[in-house]
């Protein structure tokens, strides 16, 4: 692999751990509309088995463990072990119905068996990933999908052709381009990584957060 990569994942990784208890109040708080939106449109049923990466404090494993109910089951990926800490108090407070599994790793190479999930669902991680980090990771959904399961995915979107982007898109891309330490996510063509991974587009919802485009797109392994 790409060592700048691997000092991008593993800067992510100290940073997501030094905010986890904080995460909650920093980001969730404007991203959870978005994210609910993305989790109605995956359009879970009784039974299935699905992986998110990306989990964060653990707020979108409980309703997906609401969706699938007990004969589901529910995995987790995530990079930073003091978001899997935060989770995991998180489930054992509520104790949802589903089984959930909580593991801590790199999305460019998943411990899971091929064809382990009937869906995969991620909310604001994938633009998280340099450029050329995002085929593999969709690769590796592809390859943990079964025949014909299903990928939810939310992220920040580029503006489309022929729109403006807001004074505020404008200075957060900025930002990310001059400083990406601190800015460390930016706007992706969603649907396109998508298509390019082989994956045949059913659904696309287009939203915004803080006047920043937002896409939820719904792909299915074909």
């Amino acid at each position: 692999m790409n060592r700048s990569n691997d000092d991008h994942h593993e800067s992510n990784r100290d940073f997501y751990d030094r905010i986890s208890n904080a995460y909650d109040f920093i980001a969730d708080s404007s991203e959870h509309q978005a994210r609910e939106t993305g989790e109605k449109a995956l359009a879970l049923q009784a039974g299935e088995r699905v992986l998110e990466i990306g989990y964060g404090t653990g707020n979108t494993l409980l309703d997906l463990a609401a969706m699938v109910g007990e004969s589901g089951s529910i995995a987790g990926l995530d990079i930073s072990t003091g978001m899997r800490d935060v989770a995991q108090r998180k489930l054992s407070d509520r104790s949802p119905a589903a089984k959930v599994d909580l593991r801590v790793g790199d999305a460019r190479e998943m411990p899971f068996e091929d064809g382990s999930f009937d869906a995969v669902f991620a909310s604001f991680t994938l633009e998280l990933f340099p450029a050329e980090d995002i085929p593999p990771v969709l690769g590796e959904v592809r390859r943990v999908l079964t025949d014909g399961g299903r990928v939810g995915i939310v992220s920040m979107a580029e503006v489309k052709e022929g729109e403006r982007a807001s004074a505020l898109e404008k200075v957060y891309i900025w930002m990310h381009r001059h400083f990406p330490h601190l800015v460390d996510c930016r706007p992706i063509n969603l649907a396109a990584y998508l298509e390019a991974a082989g994956f045949q587009v059913e659904q696309q919802i287009d939203l915004a957060v803080w006047t920043m485009p937002v896409a939820v797109v719904v792909g299915r392994k074909s």
